[in-house]
């Protein structure tokens, strides 16, 4: 964790987490009680599984990310904790989160912007604090959570022999107490996905309708030749304010940050999502593709952009600086104008 060393402050993390659980076989599958098809077409099954919010006290650098935050409490407080990240640059993508109820990226936020003070008569709200985790009790919850006993007490066993040091992490939760103290921060799994588990979403739906929409370049195939007729060149050939019209867009990185934003996606069922419609108009605005009226008629549908309500939340956080709702707005208008 960047800056441990020069800790300044103390932040509390307070986590939604969820925990899955084995699907029950369906009773009813053949018999007449067996509930009828939605007339909205197909419905995402819930997940089923132990919900709760959990509290870590940490003592941190203002200028560390959310990221650092949570690696620290993986490695040092509760090894059941589950996130997703990869790079840790803000390049992947993957560790796209809610954050105080908004969506951005966990290695791009910072402890010092989105860490908040709450009013005094806020914290005896039910939530459980954790400022030190005890492993045995940790593997336990989690083994537990998968409906193993067994399992818990070989995890209880591992972990106490593991790097764990909780007499450590008891000096460190000491310490933190004449550290001034930068609030709370709130994170939640990203809106509109279903959760795995804790802050881990399933952006599958999202992949897919991305993938609908072939976001590949298709070209015509001709290529630069000299005057005998040879191929000169083997690359489709642009000028600079060629590039401009898409570069951007070109960066979308699809972490799921503006679907989460969107109040109308909500895992694709009735809107194919922000995200797929910018991949269609990043090949739109590119001079070398020659399949747009294909790919205007792929969104042309009742759940492509015409779903779109121009709420223009999706541009608001987006990590690579596109304007997702202009994007939005410039399909309609080649959409109608066609």
């Amino acid at each position: 964790m960047s800056g441990i060393g020069n800790a300044t402050a103390t932040v509390t993390i307070r986590v939604k987490r969820f925990a899955p659980r084995p699907e029950r076989p369906n009773r009813h599958a053949s018999s007449a009680l067996r509930k009828s098809a939605s007339p909205f077409g197909s419905t995402r099954k819930r997940p089923r599984g132990k919900q709760w919010s959990q509290e870590y006290t940490l003592r941190i650098h203002p200028h560390d990310t959310v990221l650092d935050c949570l690696l620290t409490i993986k490695r040092t407080l509760d090894p059941t904790l589950a996130f997703r990240y990869s790079c840790g640059h803000g390049m992947c993508g993957s560790d796209a989160v809610a954050v105080n109820g908004t969506p951005t990226l966990l290695c791009t936020a910072r402890v010092s912007d989105y860490a908040k003070q709450l009013p005094h008569n806020a914290h005896n709200d039910g939530f459980r604090r954790t400022a030190t985790v005890n492993a045995s009790a940790a593997a336990h919850d989690f083994a537990t959570s998968n409906g193993s006993a067994i399992e818990a007490t070989e995890n209880a066993s591992t972990n106490s022999a593991s790097a764990i040091d909780v007499n450590a992490a008891e000096s460190t939760a000491a310490s933190t107490q004449s550290a001034p103290d930068l609030g709370i921060i709130e994170l939640a799994p990203l809106p509109g996905f279903p959760v795995q588990r804790d802050l881990i979403a399933d952006i599958d739906p999202m992949l897919d309708q991305i993938k609908r929409l072939q976001p590949y370049l298709q070209a015509d195939g001709k290529l630069a030749t000299t005057r005998e007729g040879k191929v000169d060149v083997f690359e489709y050939l642009q000028k600079p304010e060629q590039l401009a019209k898409y570069e951007l867009l070109s960066n979308c990185i699809a972490c799921g940050v503006c679907e989460g934003s969107c109040p109308v996606f909500a895992g694709g069922e009735a809107f194919i999502g922000p995200a797929a419609l910018v991949m269609a108009s990043r090949f739109l605005n590119d001079s070398r593709d020659n399949a747009a009226q294909q790919r205007l008629d792929a969104i042309d549908t009742a759940d492509g952009i015409a779903a779109c309500q121009s709420v223009r939340a999706c541009g608001r956080q987006c990590p690579r600086g596109i304007d997702v709702g202009e994007e939005m707005w410039q399909l309609t208008t080649a959409v109608r104008e066609r």
